[in-house]
């Protein structure tokens, strides 16, 4: 077993250097600054509506957290965003961050904020074509996603219509993949490795734990995950900032010194040689980027299956949706677990040695020890357990979804099994490999999906030019709203519109 998993760990390697190469980054970084400059900056220029339409309205207006009838197969925005939260906050913004700041220094963070910055405009993008292109499966569910979006979107293009159906199965194939690796073994060791560390449980037994709750969640489908995701993260979001704020607090002094190595490092701006220079840049940027993809998700297309099981008809509301999670995943949580980190003095901010052992969560718990004390170590281990948990109810939606929509609907039992089995095995696996493993996944599931965005984003810009000028700046409030590619859907959503909100 030892010789496999080494040969499983060198070809993984050899995989991992080749997709997350500067290409790689640069089809990341790239797509989101096209999409970002091609929609006037809309994440900055547009931030007061999308807030007002995401975070506020779930105090001010009921349709975006009341639960649908028991009978319909859809689910609220709020549940939608709190599943796909689940998803994204997970041990990528704790452990994550932390592998991040060790291998690529202060100078990570940055590239974490850049990545975001743009990501939530590759996100939007996502959630508005998998509004626009979604459809109804034989259980009667909204059935969307990067599958069908290229699929059916890019079947009518010139040149590229011939790839469609390939590109389709292409990334559905790679996201029943990653979602044992991102969304299950990677969060399955990290809460292994935790509780084993806090309070000696064998790894083997929070696997048998994990699998059997979380086979009850799962069965259930969309809404029971739902209803349970829409519980967990806003607790556990709101537990793991109050902790992490608790520390800035204390060491708010040293905010100014941590904004200054943050910058330095990712510029390279100290006076050490220049190949050695050049060396920091590149490590700074890629663990960075990868974290930041890893955590916020935006490039993969994984989140926008459970945003297109929402009951919400404007697919530009969703997609404001993804901007939220971006923004939240990363500029929110993802900054308070490194200036934790940062701040705590583990790291050497001159020279970006670590100081200490600990890595991953340990790294994270040490440092929130100074403002939590012998609580510290429950505290990341409880949250991880929370995290990383609520993570895997996300990715097994993911998986389900593109099974369903390689497979049929079915298929989809046998898929369900199998995720749970792999919660024990996950268990137990080595760290380096779960992460080097959902590194390569993650890659290539971007591939296909940034290559349908880039095809599509025309039909973005346009449906967000119509939603402007009938919400927004009421140029045109008379406009036909653009709801969806299939005429019947179009007509069934335009019937339902004046009963919300939007």
């Amino acid at each position: 077993m030892e010789n496999v998993m080494n040969m499983i760990a060198k070809v993984n390697s050899a995989i991992n250097s080749v997709v997350w190469g500067i290409p790689m980054l640069i089809l990341i970084i790239g797509t989101g600054i096209y999409l970002t400059v091609g929609m006037n900056f809309f994440q900055v220029t547009h931030i007061g509506h999308w807030m007002n339409e995401t975070f506020f309205a779930i105090f001010k207006k009921k349709h975006v957290t009341a639960h649908t009838d028991k009978n319909e197969t859809s689910i609220s925005q709020f549940q939608a965003l709190s599943t796909a939260l689940a998803a994204t906050i997970g041990v990528g913004n704790i452990a994550g961050v932390a592998g991040a700041i060790i291998t690529g220094g202060a100078g990570a963070v940055f590239w974490m904020w850049l990545s975001a910055l743009f990501g939530m405009m590759t996100n939007y993008s996502e959630n508005v074509l998998g509004i626009y292109y979604r459809r109804k499966n034989s259980k009667d569910e909204w059935s969307g996603g990067a599958m069908y979006y290229l699929q059916d979107g890019l079947k009518g293009k010139k040149v590229i219509g011939i790839l469609a159906k390939p590109l389709a199965i292409l990334f559905a194939l790679f996201c029943v993949f990653a979602s044992f690796g991102i969304g299950n073994m990677t969060q399955v060791h990290e809460i292994a490795s935790s509780l084993q560390d806090t309070f000696s449980i064998p790894p083997i037994a929070t696997g048998i734990i994990m699998a059997v709750i979380a086979a009850l969640v799962i069965l259930g489908g969309i809404k029971a995950i739902g209803s349970v995701t829409e519980k967990i993260v806003p607790f556990m979001a709101c537990a793991y900032i109050l902790g992490t704020i608790i520390v800035l607090v204390m060491n708010i002094t040293s905010v100014p010194t941590v904004f200054s190595a943050i910058f330095t490092n990712a510029f390279g701006l100290r006076p050490i040689a220049g190949a050695t220079v050049g060396m920091m840049i590149k490590q700074a940027m890629t663990m960075g980027f990868k974290r930041g993809v890893f955590s916020n998700e935006a490039g993969l297309g994984s989140s926008v299956m459970v945003h297109s099981a929402s009951n919400v008809k404007e697919p530009i509301v969703q997609g404001m949706w993804g901007i939220f999670e971006v923004f939240f995943d990363t500029i929110v949580v993802c900054t308070l677990t490194a200036f934790t980190i940062l701040s705590s003095g583990l790291i050497d901010l001159e020279t970006g040695a670590v100081l200490t052992a600990s890595t991953g969560a340990s790294l994270v718990s040490e440092a929130l020890s100074e403002g939590l004390g012998t609580l510290a170590g429950g505290f990341v281990a409880i949250a991880i357990c929370l995290f990383a948990f609520s993570t895997v109810l996300g990715w097994s939606f993911y998986g389900t979804k593109s099974c369903e929509y390689l497979f049929g609907t079915k298929a989809t039992i046998v898929y369900k099994v199998i995720f749970v089995a792999c919660i024990i095995f996950g268990a137990t696996m080595s760290f380096d490999l779960a992460w080097a493993i959902a590194d390569t996944l993650n890659a290539l599931m971007a591939i296909p999906n940034l290559i349908g965005v880039l095809a599509l984003s025309g039909t973005v810009f346009a449906i967000t030019k119509n939603y402007l000028a009938r919400k927004v700046t009421k140029t045109d409030p008379q406009a036909k709203p653009m709801l969806s590619f299939d005429p019947s859907i179009q007509e069934m959503q335009e019937q339902a519109l004046p009963k919300e909100e939007n």
